[in-house]
């Protein structure tokens, strides 16, 4: 009787944890999509748009599972130094992967010129200090701690490590595909690829989070491609 009663918490558990990752995973869709369409809503522009989504999410994430924040406990608190150089060297190498393709593509693709600019567009009106403290700040790490961190760790668990990565990175370029940019849908799907690889291959938050911030700061700020 005790092994049955054992069997079924397990499955109740399991069951459980299965309909709260469905439900932030389809949380986190219906957050992203409109927010990459619509850029902003007032004077609540895109990026304090995206950081208030990423705050909910992480907030969430961090509150339902508790063997996340232990994850993060040990992954912060060992081979820092390793961790932030390899992340600060994949960000550069994305860098140049991503200024060798956006030369070609406008070579190749008439609209690829306009596709970027409309990424470009996203910075608005915001000031370029309050854009880089949100990507240094929330939106660099806060990608990072969901989608690799949460999402991918999670589906890994459930899928295999390659079935979890190909799932979580096919949501993170499908909030993107409303915007009808094919410039965007194929940079965050080159990114969400390059990203979720890291994490597989290293089981690092701290290496992402260098390179994500690293590569997001110098695109959009420091060595733009437009």
């Amino acid at each position: 009787m005790l092994s049955f009663m054992g069997l079924a918490n397990i499955e109740m558990t399991s069951q459980s944890n299965t309909t709260r990752l469905t439900v932030i995973t389809l949380l986190a869709i219906v957050l992203f999509s409109p927010m990459f369409v619509l850029h902003g809503l007032g004077g609540f522009d895109f990026w304090w748009w995206m950081s208030s989504n990423l705050i909910v999410l992480i907030s969430l994430s961090l509150f339902l599972d508790k063997s996340y924040r232990t994850y993060l406990k040990e992954d912060f608190s060992t081979g820092l130094a390793r961790k932030v150089l390899f992340g600060l060297v994949s960000a550069i190498v994305l860098y140049f992967f991503f200024y060798a393709g956006n030369s070609l593509s406008r070579r190749i693709f008439d609209f690829a010129g306009e596709g970027i600019a409309n990424v470009y567009a996203f910075k608005g009106d915001a000031e370029g200090i309050r854009i880089g403290l949100l990507m240094l700040l929330i939106i660099g790490p806060g990608e990072e701690f969901f989608w690799r961190g949460f999402l991918q760790r999670h589906f890994q668990d459930r899928l295999g490590n390659w079935g979890g990565f190909i799932l979580a990175t096919a949501i993170y370029t499908g909030v993107h595909v409303l915007t009808g940019n094919v410039m965007l849908i194929v940079a965050a799907l080159v990114a969400g690829l390059f990203w979720g690889w890291l994490y597989m291959k290293y089981n690092s938050m701290v290496m992402n989070i260098i390179s994500h911030t690293i590569w997001d700061i110098s695109v959009f700020l420091l060595f733009p491609f437009n």
